[in-house]
């Protein structure tokens, strides 16, 4: 029983691998025959876990630097809605970096990609036009809410992201005169169902 129950455990973890492993080439592979029909679940199975890109090999260099905020609503019995403090999830990233023998860019980037999914997929409007958009919405609010449970737990029924962009100097720009203006993005209110409601 033992030898058939790990012939199938083996044998399913080869067919997942296989299966994978052909979904992640015919996302990156040039636009052909099936992956034009199989788009939908091409991209069901790749967004937002197994996206690639090529950056590793070209990066983009930053040109501004982003402060992401949160604060979160909660109603109260016959009064108005009591709005917390902004909560800067930006900085929390930074010192987990920064303050770490063995520092990982895992959190800092995951924020970092989710708000530039967000934008392009977005634009200037936040309302989401297609499946994708979407779920990237969702994901950036999962991402606000699970630093919040960590950082601030306690009961609210929405989350609202403040989004302050800064341009970062060129280099060898020292001494000149730099941009100062801050761009500031204020998303909309996104409802939100914590564990246990």
């Amino acid at each position: 029983m033992l030898e058939v129950t790990t012939g199938l455990a083996v044998a399913l973890c080869l067919a997942l691998s296989v299966v994978h492993v052909l979904l992640i080439f015919l996302h990156v592979a040039p636009s052909n025959t099936i992956s034009r029909h199989y788009r939908a679940e091409i991209n069901t199975w790749v967004y937002p876990y197994f996206e690639q890109n090529w950056r590793l090999f070209a990066p983009e260099p930053q040109s501004v630097t982003r402060q992401i905020s949160v604060r979160t609503v909660q109603s109260s019995p016959g009064g108005a809605p009591r709005v917390s403090d902004w909560f800067d999830l930006t900085a929390v990233d930074n010192a987990a970096v920064e303050n770490s023998f063995f520092p990982s860019h895992t959190n800092q980037n995951m924020l970092r990609r989710a708000w530039d999914a967000y934008l392009d997929l977005h634009g200037s409007s936040d309302q989401p036009r297609s499946e994708r958009a979407l779920m990237m919405q969702e994901y950036l609010r999962n991402i606000a809410v699970d630093r919040l449970a960590t950082h601030r737990p306690g009961a609210y029924e929405a989350v609202q992201l403040r989004v302050i962009t800064r341009p970062i100097a060129a280099p060898g720009t020292a001494g000149l005169p730099q941009p100062s203006s801050a761009d500031t993005r204020y998303l909309p209110w996104w409802e939100v169902e914590l564990d246990g409601d």
